[in-house]
């Protein structure tokens, strides 16, 4: 018995010794080719300013007038507008009517520039070309298809705000032309009966400004309000009594408008920048954006490099766009709140179909400020994740080259009652930021980047 359990201590021993042993080796034996990386990295990108002809419009409010601030230039806003008639095959006006006046008012929320400075607004009758409801329009559009300028409708010198007043200004009224006013009362009832034969009959308004290059009205509404009256004798009585009436033709989401923008001087401005190549400019609407270069090749190969070959996962990819120069005293126009990084090639068909953003060519970001700790200075920046990017590139593409193009481009963003983003528009009202370049010395524009191998 004494023997047996001696054994037993033995073996046990031998086993306990073993196990030790193999643990140890198991870990020595292991391939490298077994074992995670994870690495970092630092990619610069190349950025420059670049001039952009046009934006897709489908505004919910426009601007108009001109204005010049001594960065961006200048900017020519104009409208052309459809208004909705009384569409119904019975409509006519009262019997014994007559016409007194059409106006044409102009509702502005606000306005950007020089409070007193005149400008003189001219209405004249679109003779061209009909838009289409469904149509996608750019926003330097060519006039002569849709308007010659023969047809004035009216005109009138206006300030953004009366001098002789506390409170703004926010209605302007313009009286239009007699014969435009007749035009309307003696058109044909079949001019009534339908949208198209409406239209038809009265394309719309071109509304532009003739002098003045200091202040843009953020214009929310237009109405055409047609004033008449008629009388009519009531029952058992000898006199007539007179009814004035009003009848409103309003430029609304069931017809079409087009912000259309001109920057006279952008070539100018454009060679400006060039001298400058430590930041970058954006501006809306239309005018600048920058352009990012992203080195994909360089990136795939070091990554590479790192992991051995191995399977690869970019765990992020931050892109930080710091904003600079800010001077809120000095800043003719807001800053840009809603970014959208996209690829340079898919800009048109994602504003033109009404897109989302997504992780893999559209990424959105909005404007941030952030105290920095003990201090009272601010960071203000755009951050954007271009992991989802980068990996759907690196996988769809055999042949990946240094030259991949993207924009930074001003967006308006709006949001369901949940939160998510519901719409994303080119940005149509004024809006600008200076943000660093990837030539600027002291941070120049960046992706940091975690990945991993296994």
């Amino acid at each position: 018995m004494k023997s047996y359990t001696i054994i037993l201590l033995l073996i046990s021993l031998f086993v306990f010794s073993c196990n030790d042993d193999l643990t140890d080796l198991g870990v020595g034996i292991r391939p490298i080719s077994d074992s995670i990386y994870i690495g970092t990295d630092t990619f610069h990108v190349s950025t420059q300013n670049f001039t952009i002809p046009h934006i897709i419009s489908r505004p919910d409010s426009f601007l108009l007038g001109s204005f010049y601030d001594v960065t961006f230039g200048t900017t020519q806003a104009d409208i052309l507008a459809q208004v909705q008639g009384p569409v119904g095959i019975n409509f006519k006006y009262p019997a014994n009517s007559k016409p007194d006046s059409a106006v044409l008012r102009i509702y502005y929320r606000s306005w950007i520039g020089d409070s007193y400075s005149p400008m003189e607004i001219n209405v004249y009758q679109l003779n061209g070309e009909i838009f289409e409801y469904s149509k996608s329009y750019k926003t330097n559009l060519d006039l002569s298809l849709y308007c010659n300028r023969e047809k004035l409708l009216g005109r009138k010198v206006v300030t953004a705000i009366d001098a002789s007043k506390t409170t703004a200004s926010t209605n302007i009224s313009i009286k239009l032309d007699t014969v435009f006013k007749n035009d309307f009362f003696n058109a044909s009832p079949s001019v009534f009966s339908t949208e198209a034969s409406f239209l038809n009959f009265f394309k719309g308004m071109f509304i532009t400004t003739n002098f003045g290059t200091s202040t843009l009205l953020n214009v929310g509404r237009i109405d055409l309000d047609y004033y008449f009256h008629y009388d009519y004798k009531k029952p058992d009585e000898d006199t007539l009594t007179r009814v004035s009436n009003v009848l409103t033709f309003p430029a609304n989401s069931e017809v079409r408008q087009v912000n259309r923008f001109t920057h006279p001087d952008a070539t100018v401005i454009h060679n400006k920048l060039l001298l400058i190549d430590s930041v970058n400019h954006i501006s809306s609407p239309a005018n600048i954006q920058t352009q990012l270069i992203l080195p994909l090749k360089r990136m795939q190969d070091r990554i590479n490099a790192g992991i051995l070959n191995k399977k690869q996962v970019l765990n992020n990819a931050l892109l930080n766009v710091e904003v600079t120069e800010i001077d809120a005293s000095l800043l003719p126009r807001p800053i840009v709140k809603y970014m959208l990084l996209i690829k340079k090639d898919s800009i048109d068909n994602f504003f033109s179909k009404g897109k989302l953003p997504s992780d893999t060519y559209a990424i959105l970001a909005p404007y941030t400020a952030s105290l920095i700790s003990n201090t009272s200075l601010y960071e203000r920046y755009y951050t954007f994740d271009l992991a989802k990017l980068i990996a759907n590139e690196f996988k769809l593409k055999t042949n990946i080259n240094d030259n991949y193009e993207m924009m930074l481009v001003p967006v308006r963003v709006t949001f369901d009652s949940s939160n998510n983003v519901k719409t994303v528009k080119q940005e149509f009202l004024m809006s600008s930021v200076v943000i660093r370049s990837g030539k600027n010395t002291t941070s120049p524009m960046r992706i940091n980047m975690v990945y991993s191998g296994f």
